[in-house]
């Protein structure tokens, strides 16, 4: 029995998770933007392996401008919707738009972060007790950037950095 499910929004494209997703991302980047036509994208992460499609997808590559690395959409061949991401520098693991799930995913503080916060759009809230970072949670190398976390949530124009 499926742990989760989603569609796109014509449903020709559906999901099942094997597992609850292992972690929750909250991006804030200018492509997370774009991808979601949001000011973040909330991205339940898992790996491939508990992922099972149904249903015509097609894929847009595109290279990060931070990591070089590429980023692969995967949306609805019929509607268009973007349903899961891949990445070239993380292979095995995705992350679902959560806007494509059946049901709500929790954010647990101890396995939810914040990224990009210094990309985030004026008017945006971060939300408080929930590691951020201003940019990536890790270095290109593979090392543990230092979170901050807000006492209380706060819009982006009060935010800043140091």
């Amino acid at each position: 029995m499926a742990e989760m499910t989603g569609q796109c929004l014509c449903g020709a494209m559906t999901y099942e998770l094997a597992a609850a997703p292992q972690r929750v991302t909250i991006c804030y980047c200018r492509f997370c933007q774009r991808a979601t036509g949001s000011t973040q994208a909330v991205l339940p992460v898992l790996p491939l392996a508990d992922l099972s499609v149904s249903g015509e997808e097609r894929v847009h590559r595109h290279v990060s401008k931070g990591s070089g690395k590429e980023v692969h959409i995967h949306f609805c061949a019929a509607c268009g919707t973007n349903v899961y991401v891949s990445y070239e520098r993380w292979p095995g693991m995705v992350g679902l738009f959560a806007g494509t799930l059946d049901g709500p995913v929790s954010l647990d503080p101890a396995t939810t972060k914040q990224i990009f916060v210094s990309s985030a759009r004026p008017g945006t809230v971060i939300a408080a007790g929930i590691p951020a970072f201003w940019e990536h949670a890790a270095t290109l190398d593979g090392a543990a950037e230092e979170p901050f976390v807000l006492e209380v949530a706060t819009v982006v124009e009060g935010l800043r950095r140091g």
